[in-house]
């Protein structure tokens, strides 16, 4: 299988000699990390059978937040801890996504305009929940910050798993909200939008603003989630620590290009798409997020300041009904794509692969020789 690493290594020295004096330290970190992740470079240890002559090294991985080979337990260990915090209530699905004239300006200031995105997207829905002609309550938000689309375009955007009900300000009483409906979405576009303004006016006003932004309806979707507890959560698996691109999808890479597979939602259908290795490179790269920054925030019930009110919600609604079992399928488990890549790590005391009677113990510590990409080309 191609890996991403293999692209970096084909043509990350080429990219940094053209672009080293004004690429971002958190690129250059995510080149470094992905190009060395689970080779010699970041050191490991050599395991030895008990039985026969087998040797395996294993080597760490880099742990880079945007390495398509890392995260299998860190995932593992986030659905496990969502699953003893979801509602036995029904869930919507909230989009909201920024208009082409403001990309350029999100990619060059990234840590302060998708920070205002999320929260301007929280407190929209907040406000509308929370009008009595609604649910008269606060919701329960959990919220994804995606920046790409399938040909790796740069097109930031923010997930949001909304419960369908709320709280009372009281914190006694649970509203649920009505069948099929939420809150409007065109007012809930029209209030992002104004917030969104308002605050990158506010925090920086350094920004020029192009006026059509704010003139033009913004693409917001509220809509019904049908898949059910295990489905919410097979979601929650599959979003929370993905990449712009998985190994799998890769599919050639030649001395000038890179072809790669996405998914055509209109046509429902794969596609392929070819472009020169610098250009992946750049598309790619606006991916990965400004080191400290969180892609996964709470907002509303799920608030940690919350967590009190909302355990009691939780064994209320529990008692009104029985729960269908929380724990995700086979087919359900988180990342598997990860775990697939990921399945090469050693452990103390496994099975030996070659005997199958031996053990495998370690031999040997393997220090570190982590090196930079600083020529094109392996």
């Amino acid at each position: 299988m191609i890996e991403l690493a293999d692209i970096f290594r084909r043509f990350g020295g080429d990219y940094l000699d053209k672009y080293g004096n004004s690429i971002l330290y958190s690129h250059q970190r995510a080149i470094d990390a992905i190009t060395n992740c689970r080779t010699e470079s970041l050191g490991g240890h050599l395991y030895g059978c008990t039985k026969c002559d087998t040797q395996i090294f294993a080597y760490h991985s880099c742990k880079n937040r945007h390495c398509p080979k890392c995260h299998t337990g860190q995932t593992t260990r986030w659905l496990e801890q969502r699953q003893t915090e979801m509602l036995p209530t029904p869930y919507f699905h909230i989009t909201a996504t920024i208009p082409e004239s403001l990309r350029t300006i999100f990619r060059s200031n990234q840590e302060d305009c998708y920070a205002i995105l999320m929260r301007a997207t929280a407190d929209a829905i907040l406000e509308l929940a929370r009008d009595p002609k609604h649910i008269g309550g606060t919701v329960g938000i959990l919220m994804l910050l995606h920046t790409w689309t399938g040909q790796l375009i740069f097109h930031p955007h923010a997930h949001c798993l909304v419960t369908a009900g709320g709280i009372s300000n009281d914190g006694h009483t649970w509203s649920p909200a009505r069948p099929g409906f939420l809150i409007p979405s065109r007012p809930l576009s029209r209030l992002i939008r104004g917030k969104v303004m308002t605050a990158i006016k506010k925090k920086r006003p350094d920004i020029i603003l192009p006026e059509n932004a704010w003139r033009q309806e913004w693409v917001v979707k509220c809509l019904p989630w049908e898949a059910g507890e295990k489905g919410i959560l097979n979601y929650l698996a599959r979003y929370a620590y993905r990449i712009a691109i998985t190994n799998r999808r890769i599919l050639a890479i030649d001395q000038d290009t890179v072809t790669f597979s996405y998914k055509d939602r209109k046509k429902r259908r794969w596609r392929k798409c070819q472009v020169s290795g610098e250009e992946f490179m750049r598309r790619f790269l606006q991916h990965v997020l400004p080191g400290g920054f969180h892609k996964i925030r709470y907002f509303g019930l799920w608030h940690h300041t919350k967590r009190n009110i909302a355990k009691q919600i939780r064994v209320s609604l529990e008692l009104e009904q029985t729960l269908p079992d929380k724990m995700p399928t086979e087919e359900q488990k988180p990342d598997q794509d990860h775990q697939a890549q990921g399945s090469s790590k050693i452990y103390p005391d496994a099975v030996c692969p070659a005997c199958k009677c031996g053990q495998l113990i370690i031999l040997k510590k393997l220090p570190k020789r982590f090196a930079t990409l600083t020529s094109g080309g392996p």
